[in-house]
């Protein structure tokens, strides 16, 4: 468990998605987002694989029927960022679009490069 809480960064157009869930989805997504901020993670929050070795995980809320994720990774010492949140529109399966899995690429070099400049300069 982490020491004291990480920063948290949103990109692209995911604070404004999570904003426009309904209220028991955004909640139950600030509440992991908040428990993976202190380095630990809900039941309801699984492991990504198949990007490298950035600890991305999947927050999964289920709502009226629908179903709600929340990508994060928390690669990063000192800030959690959120890469992607939306609606799943697929009824069958837990395949993640191709078009899905290149934004979260794209959005994890965002990331990466955020990070470098923004935290790393700071020591």
């Amino acid at each position: 468990m982490a020491e004291h809480a990480k920063a948290i960064e949103f990109l692209g157009d995911s604070r404004d998605v999570l904003r426009d869930l309904p209220r028991p989805v955004r909640t139950a997504i600030g509440t992991a987002l908040n428990v993976a901020q202190w380095g630990r993670k809900e039941d309801y929050a699984k492991v990504l694989s198949g990007f490298e070795s950035a600890s991305v995980a999947a927050i999964r809320v289920d709502d009226d029927g629908d179903t709600y994720r929340a990508i994060y990774t928390v690669e990063f010492r000192e800030v959690l960022y959120v890469l992607h949140v939306f609606k799943k529109k697929s009824k069958h399966g837990i395949a993640m679009p191709k078009r899905d899995k290149e934004l979260l690429e794209q959005r994890l070099k965002q990331a990466r490069r955020h990070y470098r400049e923004d935290y790393e300069g700071r020591r």
